[in-house]
């Protein structure tokens, strides 16, 4: 099968947000999702947003094995989801998200001429009530966490006084997040109504609004918390990876407008039988090579073969081939999975920030461009790999480490093409490469062009009559209809533990 896949080079990302900004005005910028970010960018160490997400201990998202190795919800089966059908404990409140807000600009506008200057207050998006503003999607922009806030990022448990926060000390690098796309998608599992599916021909997530319940059982289960609930229209909404653009043969318009060229877009093969002994893996430190094994080449003849049989379109097959998301995830080895211990097979990938090693290295007084330094400086990170390891490899600084030295090797082998400096002997061979392979992956991560960041074939005509009827079902369910909510209905309750919440009560929360 044929899976559109992301990979975000996170040393480039200089967090400017235009992602988030741009997907809000094409995708949320209605009645009913103020608060909802499809697209938006974490400080990291930092809690997230919704805060804490990654603590499946406390939101039950994901899988997990049962007593004999096979998989289930986190959340439990069945019988234990329609025991909660109508209160549901592992929703994240709006006070998890932050009580979006504007302006009481009409003071501005009515204020009387005088000599006192007028000042707009802060009022709630979601109610029109006067609030003080408490917490937002990045209101730890920036900051690192902080000596108070970065204790309760999830990914610092267990590393004690490795990581320290004091000021002068600090380091921080941007997380830019959409929804997975996963091969193994818990909302989809998670949800009773079936709403929840995941496109054949591209593997792109969806929610069929006709069919959505509002049962809010995709919000838990996915443990990245990228399905959102609209209050006013009752239903369950989350990123779409902009099929329509994809259709087209474009990019997401998050990496369209991306400032820092950051983001790559491409095709990948995979063998759709193995996906769930993958997501079975035992060990979840063998998760991310488990993964990989899933991956198949799209240059092996065997494998072009196969595919078209199993219908992939001969120009998706070139495409598969020229796909950047491949080379960077299964040739180059260079990005990494985001928390595969959730076992969902995610489909957005990273390549962690290696700047901060070059730093640690200048502010020693050593060449930064000497790979022995650079090296061993891998190991002295303020944040340490083990950190990068909670983000990427469920624990395992390994891969980490590899990467992060394939990096480098990149760095020192232009460095000293360009200044006419003599390769250190051995270089590409310590990374496991070949110097026509660092070449290679200098030209994709520093100078490809756009139709070499994105590779994305169009969308076949003899298909447009089966994804036309998958854009009415997701775009027309209109408000006031016999399975929607009517607007004026929304309302802010308390569920049974004192925590903010949007929507009808009696669906999903006491």
């Amino acid at each position: 099968m044929a899976q559109i896949a992301m990979v975000m080079n996170l040393d480039k990302c200089i967090g400017c947000h235009t992602c988030s900004v741009t997907c809000k005005q094409t995708w949320t910028n209605r009645p009913g999702t103020e608060y909802v970010y499809f697209n938006n960018v974490e400080t990291k160490p930092g809690t997230g947003y919704p805060r804490r997400y990654e603590d499946q201990g406390q939101w039950k998202g994901g899988w997990a094995l049962d007593r004999k190795g096979r998989l289930q919800l986190k959340a439990g089966g069945r019988l234990r989801r329609l025991l909660s059908i109508f209160y549901n404990p592992n929703l994240p409140s709006i006070d998890d998200y932050g009580d979006p807000w504007t302006y009481d600009y009409q003071t501005l506008i009515d204020a009387p001429a005088g000599t006192l200057t007028p000042s707009a207050h802060s009022i709630s998006a979601l109610t029109g009530r006067d609030m003080r503003v408490r917490w937002g999607s990045n209101w730890e922009d920036d900051l690192a966490g902080g000596p108070a806030g970065a204790a309760a990022d999830p990914d610092l448990a267990g590393l004690g006084d490795r990581v320290r926060l004091a000021f002068e000390q600090v380091f921080m690098f941007y997380l830019p997040r959409i929804c997975e796309h996963c091969l193994n998608p818990s909302c989809v599992a998670s949800c009773p109504s079936g709403a929840m599916y995941k496109r054949e021909e591209d593997g792109i997530v969806l929610v069929d609004q006709d069919r959505c319940r509002g049962w809010r059982f995709c919000v838990s289960g996915c443990p990245y918390k990228k399905v959102y609930f609209n209050h006013r229209t009752g239903k369950a909404e989350k990123c779409t990876l902009c099929f329509p653009r994809i259709e087209a043969g474009q990019p997401t318009i998050c990496a369209e407008t991306c400032v820092g060229r950051l983001r790559y877009l491409g095709l990948v093969l995979y063998d759709a039988d193995k996906v769930l002994r993958a997501a079975a893996t035992a060990d979840p430190r063998d998760l991310y090579h488990a993964q990989l094994s899933v991956f198949l080449d799209p240059d092996d003849p065997d494998v072009r073969a196969a595919a078209a049989r199993q219908g992939v379109p001969a120009d998706w097959l070139d495409a598969a081939r020229r796909s950047p998301a491949y080379a960077l995830i299964a040739r180059h080895r260079v990005a990494l999975p985001l928390h595969p211990e959730y076992r969902t097979l995610p489909m957005v990938w990273y390549i962690p920030p290696l700047s901060p090693v070059a730093d640690t290295v200048t502010a020693a007084g050593y060449d930064a461009d000497d790979p022995d330094q650079v090296f061993a400086a891998i190991e002295a990170l303020r944040v340490p790999a083990e950190y990068l390891a909670n983000l990427f490899t469920a624990g395992d600084p390994g891969p980490v480490r590899r990467v992060l030295r394939t990096l480098a090797a990149v760095r020192t082998l232009m460095r000293a093409g360009q200044l006419g400096l003599a390769v250190p002997d051995g270089l590409a061979a310590s990374v496991g490469a070949t110097e026509a392979d660092l070449a290679d992956l200098y030209r994709l991560l520093a100078i490809a062009k756009y139709d070499e960041r994105y590779v994305i074939p169009p969308a076949h005509a003899e298909d447009a009559g089966r994804l036309m009827a998958q854009h009415e079902q997701l775009f027309c369910a209109q408000p006031g209809g016999p399975d929607s909510f009517h607007p004026a209905a929304a309302q802010e309750f308390r569920d049974r533990d004192g925590r903010r919440h949007l929507g009808l009560s009696p669906r999903g929360q006491s």
